[in-house]
């Protein structure tokens, strides 16, 4: 039977197979993310992490998906996908409620947030690794 979850406090793991499995409660530590790529590193790149989440303020760090695409969905509010190409040139992508940008593998993003917003995230997170943002220099 079906039961109704937010996917924000539990994101959902598409694995081999044609499979969806729950994930634990979402905490936004370091150690969720490891464990994470514990119970599902079988499914290799081939697995997607399905994550939601709100913003009120630009993202504070970049990211990057060495292993596939990343696709975020924006579901309302505005925000900006920045994304760091691999000659340092920044790319900018204003999305809009039903608007999307998909992050190529190995390219480093991050997000400025005029407002309020929130976005769907449909990832391959094995191997993703973070760095800091100096969000008083610009990107």
């Amino acid at each position: 039977m079906t039961t109704a979850r937010s996917l924000a406090a539990s994101p959902l793991h598409l694995g081999l197979g044609g499979s969806a499995v729950v994930q634990p409660e979402y905490t936004g530590m370091p150690h969720w993310y490891e464990a994470y790529g514990a119970r599902s590193e079988a499914d290799g790149a081939e697995g997607r992490l399905v994550t939601m989440h709100s913003f009120d303020a630009d993202w504070t760090g970049w990211e990057m998906h060495p292993s596939g695409a990343e696709v975020v969905v924006c579901t309302s509010g505005n925000l900006t996908m920045l994304q760091e190409l691999a000659d340092g040139t920044v790319l900018s992508v204003r999305l809009g409620p039903g608007d999307y940008a998909i992050n190529p593998p190995g390219v480093w993003h991050t997000a400025d947030v005029s407002d309020a917003a929130t976005a769907l995230f449909i990832t391959t997170g094995l191997g993703t690794e973070h760095r800091a943002r100096d969000l008083l220099a610009p990107a």
